[in-house]
């Protein structure tokens, strides 16, 4: 392989303790990208209500709310537009981010997808939503393949689902953010000004990143890391990624389970707002309960495998475990649809059912991102993390179809189909690669004082 801005450093010694130790402020500068990128994504779904008074939506104020084809279809296509570049983009972003190294990739990515997020303010038809929608995923779509190379460049492999989980509740926490500056802004300026302040956050993030020395402290290949280095071929390096079956095994588990995630990020204050009737305002302490919890999960869930690890058992049994107890946690969700009928003016019933899910997804995510790194060196990392990232995008879209012309009137549909992905998901992966880890599974301890 091609020398690159990410080539392995020398293994690391007692003298980089120091510098191991900054592995956190990585996972917070990490953590703190993966919440500005969840806000500028849903920034859509949260104006949801106010854009049934934009006349080129198609909202009908002569229908009641559940028979509105013409919007519906219309912020699906939006939605759709985005999950659709951002596949595309993972398909690139993966590769580039490996030849450019962590840290250049990773500020060119978001400056595309913050000054694409501030473009939203600029529109004047669906088209035009579907344009910025379409460079906001391109942009976004680098986060999660650098993210996941940062963590593999910094932690052991016994830390790294934990430090996923860590910053992969970014995107629980902008849920917690978004709606309070959203609803200050839009209540002040009108819906276009929502997309200007979450947009210019990414700028502010991009001067930390570049003013943070990310090459010159960063840690040394492990002995992991090296043990996995024959897996892809120097000379064909794409070619070896793409005959691996792990490759399959992640794209596979991301492309049925990302759907779900979708759905509650772009669907949950519709399906509050149409079933129990809640504006933004009132439905904001149920929506931050669900990405409350989900933040437990992902952290939890990340730790689990960790926690089998370091009592003896393999990488292999570790993730696998956590993931079957989170795939578990999951089938809930078909209870869902009856929750309104059992309990119509309390939310809360459905809210808790799909909080649980939804943290049960997060820890799902943690350890499945992390399996890259069980299996390829870092080299490799995001290219693998894109692919998986552009085949969750695709089964996000597939679903995202699926809800739109079933949610409102055959819930039960949505809810079946998303309980049922994860345990589906593992079967596949278990058959595809039975072991994970390399051949002498052993890590470097990071010192710590």
């Amino acid at each position: 392989m091609s020398k690159t801005a990410d080539a392995p450093l020398p293994l690391p010694t007692a003298d980089d303790s120091g510098r191991s130790n900054m592995r956190w402020f990585v996972c917070f500068l990490v953590f703190l990208a993966t919440t500005i990128n969840y806000m500028d994504r849903s920034v859509f779904s949260f104006i949801e209500p106010l854009l049934h008074t934009v006349k080129f939506m198609g909202w009908n104020p002569s229908a009641d709310k559940f028979h509105q084809p013409v919007f519906d279809n219309n912020f699906g296509n939006v939605i759709i537009y985005f999950q659709f570049a951002y596949g595309v983009g993972f398909l690139i972003a993966g590769r580039i981010i490996d030849k450019l190294g962590t840290k250049l990739g990773y500020a060119i990515a978001i400056l595309i997808w913050g000054l694409a997020s501030m473009s939203h303010s600029l529109v004047t038809s669906v088209f035009g939503f579907c344009i910025a929608r379409i460079f906001l995923g391109l942009g976004e779509s680098g986060n999660f393949p650098a993210a996941i190379k940062a963590i593999t460049e910094w932690f052991p492999v016994q830390e790294r689902a934990k430090a996923v989980g860590l910053f992969n509740s970014g995107s629980n926490v902008s849920f917690f953010i978004a709606p309070l500056i959203i609803t200050y802004a839009t209540a002040r300026h009108g819906w276009r000004a929502a997309f200007l302040a979450t947009g210019s956050m990414g700028m502010i993030w991009l001067l930390l990143w570049l003013l943070f020395p990310y090459n010159k402290f960063r840690r040394g290949a492990t002995t992991t890391q090296q043990a996995l280095a024959p897996v892809v071929n120097e000379k064909h390096p794409l070619s070896s990624i793409l005959t691996n079956r792990g490759t399959y095994a992640f794209a596979i588990g991301k492309g049925l389970t990302d759907g779900v995630w979708w759905f509650y990020l772009f669907y949950l204050p519709q399906f509050l707002n149409r079933n129990y009737g809640l504006d933004l305002k009132g439905a904001y302490w149920y929506i931050v309960t669900v990405y409350v919890i989900s933040s437990v999960g992902s952290i939890l869930g990340g730790a689990l495998s960790g926690w089998r690890m370091n009592r003896g058992h393999s990488v292999n049994a570790g993730r696998k475990f956590a993931m079957f107890a989170m795939a578990l946690l999951v089938l809930p969700l078909v209870a869902v649809p009856h929750m309104d009928k059992i309990f119509p003016s309390n939310p809360w019933p459905a809210t808790l059912i799909i909080a649980l899910a939804a943290a049960a997804h997060q820890g799902w995510s943690a350890n499945l991102f992390s399996t890259p790194s069980d299996m390829f060196p870092a080299t490799a990392v995001s290219t693998v993390v894109g692919i998986g990232g552009a085949a969750g995008a695709a089964g996000g879209a597939a679903f995202t179809w699926l809800v739109k012309h079933t949610l409102s009137l055959h819930p039960l549909i949505v809810f079946s189909t998303a309980a049922s992905m994860y345990l589906l998901s593992l079967a596949c992966f278990q058959l595809l690669v039975p072991r994970l880890g390399p051949p002498l599974d052993v890590e470097l301890p990071i010192s710590t004082p």
